[in-house]
């Protein structure tokens, strides 16, 4: 029985088409269906697949451009910052250095008048120690010449009650007194 049938398919085979050759009028009209869509594809379809590419190929290389002028700018910003901040350091040093020389300064002025008010008032003490020796001096060369007048009066037994006389005692005496001092004073050395 199976040998009947191989018979009868064969028989059949050779009015049968082929299933992997499609009839003439298929492959006519498919290719017209391609022909078209293909000039369609290739007139509209294609140019505008095309435009967008530009367009975005554009604004790519547009915005490439534009973060290529922000480094640029970015970079120029840093190296502007950077010299401020140097110019600023080198500035703030000098200020620095202008505040410590006029500290010293203020310092060698301070101490110029300390030491002139001090000999100021050095000379002002030496002049006052001076003048309260010599009111001193005077005050005991009157203190000394009565006593000495009332010590010699004693002595001799008679009153020097002139002036004049009395005068010339005292001054002899308090002149052989300094030069006894000075005499003394000059062994010493």
């Amino acid at each position: 029985m199976l040998s009947a049938l191989v018979t009868l398919a064969a028989e059949e085979g050779e009015a049968a088409p082929n299933p992997l050759l499609p009839a003439a009028y298929d492959i006519i009209w498919s290719a017209v269906c391609f022909v078209v869509i293909l000039v369609v594809f290739w007139r509209v379809v294609l140019p505008r697949m095309k435009a967008l590419l530009d367009e975005r190929g554009a604004a790519i290389e547009g915005n490439i451009a534009k973060a290529d002028e922000a480094q640029r700018k970015a970079e120029a910003a840093l190296e502007e910052y950077t010299a401020q901040l140097a110019a600023a350091r080198k500035e703030a040093g000098e200020i620095r250095e202008i505040a410590r020389e006029d500290g010293k300064k203020i310092v060698a002025e301070a101490k110029e008048a300390a030491s002139v008010e001090a000999a100021r008032l050095t000379a002002a003490a030496h002049a006052q120690i001076e003048a309260e020796r010599q009111t001193a001096l005077v005050s005991l060369r009157s203190e000394v010449g009565t006593l000495a007048l009332d010590l010699a009066g004693n002595v001799i037994g008679e009153t020097l009650s002139d002036d004049a006389k009395a005068q010339s005692v005292v001054d002899r005496f308090l002149a052989d007194l300094e030069a006894s001092e000075q005499a003394s004073a000059g062994k010493a050395q």
